[in-house]
């Protein structure tokens, strides 16, 4: 059985990159809309209404306005 010659010319080259490009996308967006993740990144879409002391208002705090403390 005679073997084949291929020549790894560059549009071979850049379909495997594409190609690992695509699987590894694929593979990031699987993981950042797995359930697992959906505390962790809502706790840090929180962080820029985080108050000097650490704390993050409650959702009835935002809404209502109360128990928020304005500096002017």
């Amino acid at each position: 059985m005679q073997g084949v010659d291929v020549d790894m010319d560059v549009n071979i080259f850049r379909g495997v990159i594409l190609i690992i490009l695509m699987i590894g996308f694929a593979g990031l967006w699987v993981w950042a809309w797995s359930g697992k993740r959906k505390s962790a990144f809502h706790e840090a879409s929180m962080l820029p209404l985080e108050e000097d002391l650490g704390e993050i208002p409650n959702d009835e705090a935002r809404m209502t306005g109360k128990d928020v403390h304005h500096v002017n």
